[in-house]
């Protein structure tokens, strides 16, 4: 068996492979002796039909089915000869099926790029660390407050943060179109759930009211066909209804599940620990996407054009889901791939230069690392034990457990290697992002 590779367009790739008449006549010869051992054709007794009538019966069946067989085993050994790393599933072209001859096929795919990463000390990731006043805490107790309010019903006219029951219905030209009308639907004025005038057009607005106005759909809409159509809502609206924040009580304190928390005072000291533990991640997670960013610009590659079309999918699929729905069932301009392919190829690139560094700096996860993290995992429940006997049954979250250990430790090598900047940030910057 012989084979030739052909380098195509960037990560494209033509193996040319070669397979000997003896092992096509070898698979050939078994498959005919086997339908031979069973044949049952008028005329003939069974295990005597002769080859040459076996032929011009199953001949061409035959013939596939070994074609078919030599791909398959000879297609996988002479990538390993060739050390390639496939990225897509290869287009097969038979190029020369004459069984007197050996049979000849390509194979066209996509490989991964071999990634050398570059560690540039002249560029700068910005370290963030975010700061935090009373005023930050004070915003925080008002933001809980209102989103464990009481809605009372008032005979006035909307305004902001009043709730409003209203009947819509939406028409483009005089039609009505997926999802453009709701019965005794509520809604908050002032917080931004509906398009760009919607909830303009509601203010001043009384119970009884029924008016009309004509508003369109941002540029940038999810649903293709209806961005930034004009579109006319019809509204009845039916109550008003004024909020009534919730009261610092012990009410409170058991529905955000603070246990041992018995006064304002205390409250507060709660709302700050969450908020400093909040930070904590927030600082970690903006550092770190500070870090890639600068190794991305740093580190130009190739990425396979199919796995990024096979991560936008993906993208495509869980933004779907979010939804209730499915690629099977939604429109095809509902969150269509091509929207999903930059942050696709970004995250590929991210994966490929990931795994590099890692081999870069030989970085492994010890037995030790991974019961450290068990145990402050199991920390935040109320019984550790029975969740650290559960966890070991479940491999799937252990491999994930890893993973953030790598990426952890690849972080920590990453950040004594690069230099940095401080980005000061205040917590009411970060909470209007």
């Amino acid at each position: 068996m012989a084979s030739k590779l052909k380098k195509l367009k960037d990560l494209e790739r033509k193996l040319t492979v070669s397979v000997p008449v003896e092992d096509y006549d070898s698979k050939y010869s078994a498959k005919l002796t086997k339908i031979k051992s069973s044949a049952k054709l008028d005329g003939f007794r069974k295990g005597n039909v002769p080859d040459d009538v076996l032929k011009q019966r199953y001949g061409d069946s035959i013939h596939y089915e070994v074609l078919n067989e030599l791909i398959q085993e000879s297609y996988p050994k002479e990538l390993q000869a060739q050390d390639l790393k496939p990225a897509s599933s290869p287009a097969i072209d038979i190029l020369d099926e004459d069984a007197s001859k050996p049979v000849s096929y390509s194979a066209v795919f996509e490989v991964f790029p071999e990634v050398k990463p570059k560690l540039s000390r002249w560029t700068s990731y910005e370290k963030t660390e975010i700061t935090l006043d009373d005023a930050d805490i004070d915003l925080a107790i008002n933001d809980i407050s209102e989103r464990y309010c009481h809605w009372h019903k008032v005979e006035r006219a909307a305004t902001d943060k009043d709730q409003v029951i209203i009947d819509f219905e939406g028409k483009i030209d005089g039609e009505g179109f997926e999802g453009n009308e709701s019965k005794d639907f509520k809604l908050i004025l002032g917080s931004k759930s509906m398009i760009p005038g919607f909830e303009d057009n509601l203010m001043n607005k009384s119970a009884g009211d029924t008016f009309s106005f004509k508003t369109n759909f941002p540029e940038d809409y999810f649903k293709k066909d209806l961005a930034n159509k004009e579109t006319e809502f019809f509204i009845t609206l039916h109550e008003v209804q004024e909020m009534h924040k919730a009261s610092i009580d012990k009410e409170l304190f058991d529905t955000l599940a603070m246990e041992g928390i018995e006064d304002e005072a205390g409250f507060r000291d709660e709302i700050l620990k969450r908020m400093k533990g909040e930070i904590e991640q927030q600082e970690k997670s903006l550092t770190k996407e500070s870090l890639y960013e600068t190794l991305l610009k740093s580190n130009d590659f190739k990425v396979p054009h199919s796995t990024v079309d096979e991560q936008a999918n993906l993208m495509r699929k869980d933004s779907l889901m979010r939804m209730g729905q499915t690629p099977e069932t939604a429109d095809d301009d509902l969150y269509p791939a091509e929207d999903f392919k930059e942050n696709a190829e970004k995250r590929v690139r991210l994966d490929l230069l990931f795994s590099a560094l890692l081999k870069k700096y030989a970085l492994e996860v010890q037995e030790e690392d991974i019961n450290k993290f068990i145990e402050e995992e199991a920390s935040k429940y109320k019984d550790a034990e029975q969740f650290k006997t559960w966890i070991q049954s479940q491999p799937q979250q252990l491999d994930q457990y890893k993973m953030v250990i790598l990426e952890n430790l690849l972080i920590e090598k990453l950040e004594s290697d690069l230099k940095s900047k401080v980005k000061v940030i205040k917590f009411s910057e970060l909470a209007n992002k």
